[in-house]
């Protein structure tokens, strides 16, 4: 048969590479054709699709990368694996699913339908291809009999119906004339065994006869009559086999009468590979110079240091030991005390005189020495340490640098501290743009000199950090890498977080909540105020001055202890919003008492010029609140106060935090931007505290949304 004529070595050698299975990385074994056309052997596939279904059951466990000792999957690959379990359905669901498989030849996720491996052909052209490749790789080693007794014989034929080898006796015994086996198709010893006939994975007793040019397979009658390539181009396998060859032959034509182009091609590229090693040579030569100038550098640093650590050794040293010396001499029969003592046994009064007098200098001064011990040198080196610590950190971050790499910028009005950190940073310009970028980040303590910086990889130019303490300063940096060339680093951006852990709550739509005033969006994350026709009718009763009510709502969830903070933000066109915190005791006095309170000419903190200054903020109102409005943030007039009302009044911040410690009975107003604190004043915590909010004449308040993964 054609199939099993063997061709020469050198032409088979020349095509191993397309014989190899992109998964175990070894010769086809019993290939399979995926949508994608990519060929994967059988045991492969079953292997990977079971390391799915373990990775459902276990999680993704780090167990069932070993499912299989033939295969290693990669990190990639476990990371498609965990996506396509989240998707798919659970273990052993009688429902039908479709079968995500990562193709290991293009990298995607291929969806092998319902039926998964059953749905897929068999390669016969290429596992023909591979026999042979094996036979002229072992053409010296034989092929075994399959029925002979030990030991077998070699075989001399091989039959195609019965998928087994023969030696002539044992092929006659199993072929004998006169029978149906006698007309089974043989041929030359092989171990390739083709099916005859080519039959629909889909309808197992149908064989293809047709070719889907949508799918681009074979399928059969009743594939295109009620399956599902009922609505699909089809043409006759004759017809696509000849178009399909035709273009084939042309395709090899066009790249056999390209061979000279492909050479010169190849000759460049041998060209190009000799030009990358030398100059990787070169780069490494020069990155070693550089290296060796920073350790001579380094050496001489050393040789300074230990030189001048020497100096003062010796120094020291003769100090103390001349030192050791004057005291021996006191010593008795030594030195001083010795010379003394035979001095005081001259007996010629002027003879001792004469030398006495020096000698008793001597003595007195030896005498104070040793009332006051005091050591000639100190034993410490503590003047001689060496500060490596910005030198550690210049050199941590020695990296190849690029002037063409932009250097990114923090984006300070994207990037904000809420619940988390939310940092983001953008490239100058749009040329050379980095593949991956890093971000650092430390947290500033005025006890610690130097701090340790925390490294972060990111894909995007945006990323959300957590687990950051709370009434702390954070420094961020961020630099850009293309392979193994990085820019320079960013201006470092300081920013800072909440003084409490943030409070989650949604305005209440139920209690005290006036919906004819009121408008909550879907959410209930922002709060907007009409001033409608309800407030242009009721200006009709009005004969004298301004008396409309502030329109109150609280938030749906309570504090009872603990130090809480939450944001909102004011829009810009607000007339009257008031914020802060209310108690469950005094909340019926809030809602059904709004009359006597809200009235901006008897309303003690409203912050408008209502000739009421000299009146303190009174802690016995139902609720503690500070006025906004106007793009103002207006102080509460109360004892500690500045006496100047426009020293009260301060530039309305863009987002304005609310910090309830229940604990100490304090409610803080902060900058949310800053995290700076412009008001302080005590609350009574004796009943469950509610966020609080009013407004007046065209206003809107919305929630500060937390900051998410996404």
């Amino acid at each position: 048969m054609e199939g099993d004529r063997l061709e020469s070595p050198v032409t088979i050698k020349g095509i191993e590479r397309e014989l190899i299975c992109p998964a175990c990385n070894e010769l086809f074994t019993h290939p399979l054709i995926l949508p994608c056309q990519h060929n994967i052997c059988h045991k492969c596939v079953k292997e990977i699709l079971l390391a799915f279904e373990d990775s459902l059951a276990d999680g993704g466990s780090e167990s069932s990368n070993q499912s299989s000792p033939r295969i290693k999957i990669s990190s990639s690959s476990m990371d498609r694996i965990d996506r396509i379990s989240r998707t798919g359905t659970k273990r052993n669901s009688l429902t039908p699913r479709s079968s995500l498989f990562p193709c290991p030849g293009c990298k995607r996720d291929i969806d092998l339908g319902e039926r998964g491996i059953n749905g897929l052909f068999r390669n016969v052209t290429l596992e023909t291809i591979v026999e042979r490749y094996r036979q002229a790789a072992r053409a010296a080693i034989a092929i075994m009999c399959d029925f002979c007794k030990p030991p077998p014989q070699e075989s001399t034929k091989s039959c195609m119906d019965c998928s087994a080898s023969y030696c002539n006796e044992c092929f006659k015994i199993h072929h004998p004339w006169g029978t149906v086996k006698a007309q089974h198709e043989y041929v030359g010893p092989t171990t390739n065994f083709r099916p005859k006939i080519l039959m629909c994975p889909e309808h197992e007793m149908e064989r293809v006869n047709m070719y889907c040019e949508i799918c681009r397979r074979p399928v059969c009658h009743l594939c295109k009559l009620g399956g599902g390539h009922a609505n699909h181009r089809v043409t006759t396998m004759n017809t696509a086999y000849k178009a399909l060859k035709e273009k084939l032959s042309k395709d090899i034509e066009y790249l056999l009468s390209k061979e000279n182009q492909v050479k010169v091609y190849i000759a460049q590229l041998d060209l190009l590979l000799k030009e990358t090693e030398c100059n990787s040579e070169k780069a490494k030569e020069e990155a070693s110079q550089s290296f060796e100038k920073l350790s001579h550098v380094l050496e001489e640093k050393k040789s300074e240091a230990l030189r001048a650590i020497e100096a003062s050794k010796n120094l020291r040293l003769e100090k103390l030991q001349m030192q050791t010396e004057e005291y021996q001499g006191l010593l008795e029969n030594n030195g001083l005390v010795g010379y003394a003592q035979e001095v005081l046994k001259e007996t010629d009064p002027s003879c001792f005189v004469q030398t006495a007098k020096q000698l008793h200098v001597r003595i007195q001064k030896a005498t104070e020495s040793l009332k006051s011990f005091r050591p000639a040198a100190e034993t410490t080196f503590e003047d001689f340490v060496v500060d490596i610590t910005k030198q550690e950190e210049i050199l941590s971050g020695l990296s190849f640098h690029s002037n063409g790499l932009e250097i990114p910028e923090i984006n300070e009005e994207q990037s904000r501290i809420y619940n988390k950190a939310l940092i983001s940073w953008e490239c100058p310009g749009k040329t050379d743009s980095a593949d991956t970028y890093v971000l650092e980040y430390h947290k500033l303590n005025r006890e610690e000199e130097s701090a340790t910086w925390q490294k972060i990889e990111v894909c995007s130019k945006s990323k959300v950090i957590s687990d950051l303490d709370d009434d702390s300063s954070y420094a961020f940096r961020v630099r850009g890498y293309k392979g193994s060339i990085c820019s320079p680093w960013s201006q470092e951006v300081i920013l800072c977080t909440p003084p409490a852990p943030v409070f989650s709550f949604l305005f209440d739509d139920k209690c005290g909540y006036n919906s004819e005033h009121l408008l909550l969006n879907p959410r209930r994350t922002s709060v907007e105020s009409r001033a409608g026709y309800p407030l242009l009718l009721g200006s009709e009763r009005m004969q004298v001055g301004c008396y409309t009510t502030l329109d109150y709502i609280i938030g749906d969830t309570g504090i009872a202890k603990g130090k809480h903070f939450w944001a909102l933000r004011v829009e810009a066109y607000s007339y009257v919003v008031k914020v802060g915190v209310v108690s469950s005791n005094k909340m019926q006095k809030l809602f059904h008492n709004t009359h006597d309170v809200t009235s901006p000419r008897y309303e003690q903190d409203s912050g408008h010029d209502s000739g009421s200054e000299d009146a303190f903020f009174d802690s016995s109102q139902p609720c503690t609140l500070v006025t906004l409005g106007m793009k103002k943030f207006f102080i509460p007039t109360t004892p500690a106060a500045p006496k100047d009302p426009e020293s009260r009044i301060l530039p309305l911040p863009s987002s304005l935090g609310i910090c309830l410690d229940c604990d100490k009975g304090k409610v803080g107003f902060y900058d949310a931007g800053c995290m700076k604190c412009l008001y302080e004043c005590e609350v009574d915590c004796s009943g469950i505290m509610y966020p609080a909010f009013a407004l007046m004449g065209g206003a809107a308040v919305h929630l500060e949304e937390a900051i998410t993964a996404k």
